[in-house]
């Protein structure tokens, strides 16, 4: 790669917040209410460190080294999880809660899966280094000596063990190494610099990152599959006002769970990228939604296996 990375090599698209599209999206992740309020609590943190110092002196005065060991956390966040279960989706829309609490605009850079380069030496070094400086100076520019920034960044890396991958790994290309070391500078720049700025990282292999990246993760989220409660929310949400009766979504419920010697039941995205679509266009365009035929249609549905994750 020569010249500097323009932001199309390095953002799959760009995201301000709020907005009501992402604020719908956010809606419609049931079951998830403790890792929304987690996420929201940290992001909220770094653009406003004043909040919990005000909280401090009302509620836990004498709390001061306490409140700077929680602001002293690197501004890095681990969604890890299985397929489907709703890591990305929270990721993506989780700044649309944080804009709201806060009166902000926060905006959110996807990093490309192009950044891993194309395997040229010092490639994917010089992406990731741009994409920090990027997001950095974007920060940079909503910090204020208040307390209180006029705005925050998200910089959301999706598949993160492509970029991350432990540097203990045998086979690891030079390269990948250098790329890993990038990615660390990266997250103790923003820390150090007290920017308005935070990482997202998914990733289906929780344990294939490297340790220095774990052990900077203010946080790691764990995100299973829907439980009996979270899918009976989502297919209710769904069915309910459509004239399914409790008894029917109940037995939707049991079909999209884990049954007939299966040991795991349906992803959120199964039920709403595969199943409520798949029920709908049944029916369309002739005839009206028939809940016996809904449950045929999950019952034949198979749910996506789990994701095995290997040693590195």
């Amino acid at each position: 790669m020569s010249g500097k990375p323009n932001l199309d090599d390095l953002f799959e698209r760009r995201i301000t917040y709020p907005d009501f599209e992402p604020q719908e999206r956010l809606a419609r992740l049931v079951g998830l209410d403790e890792h929304k309020s987690r996420l929201t609590k940290m992001l909220a943190l770094l653009v406003n460190p004043s909040g919990l110092e005000a909280w401090a002196r009302k509620h836990q005065p004498g709390a001061a080294a306490l409140v700077g060991s929680v602001l002293r956390r690197p501004p890095l966040v681990v969604l890890a999880g299985d397929v489907g279960s709703g890591k990305t989706e929270l990721a993506e829309t989780i700044g649309d809660a944080v804009a709201r609490q806060e009166g902000i605009d926060v905006t959110l850079f996807p990093l490309s899966l192009a950044t891993r380069g194309e395997g040229r030496v010092g490639e994917m070094t010089q992406l990731l280094s741009a994409a920090f400086e990027h997001t950095a100076a974007e920060a940079a520019k909503l910090k204020s000596g208040s307390g209180r920034a006029r705005g925050g960044t998200i910089l959301l890396v999706d598949e993160a063990d492509a970029l991350a991958q432990s540097r203990e790994a045998v086979q690891m290309h030079h390269e990948d190494r250098a790329g890993v070391n990038a990615f660390i500078r990266g997250v103790d720049r923003l820390g150090n610099g007290k920017l308005p700025a935070a990482v997202i990282m998914c990733t289906n292999r929780l344990g294939a990152l490297d340790p220095a990246v774990k052990r900077r993760a203010a946080d790691i989220l764990i995100f299973g599959r829907p439980d009996e409660i979270q899918r009976r929310a989502v297919l209710a949400g769904a069915f309910e006002q459509l004239g399914f009766s409790p008894a029917q979504i109940e037995r939707l419920v049991a079909a999209t769970g884990a049954r007939d010697g299966r040991p795991y039941g349906f992803t959120f995205s199964d039920l709403t990228q595969r199943l409520i679509p798949a029920i709908v266009l049944d029916a369309y365009p002739s005839r009206p939604l028939d809940p016996r035929r809904a449950v045929e249609i999950a019952e034949g549905m198979g749910p996506t296996p789990p994701f095995q994750e290997t040693a590195a």
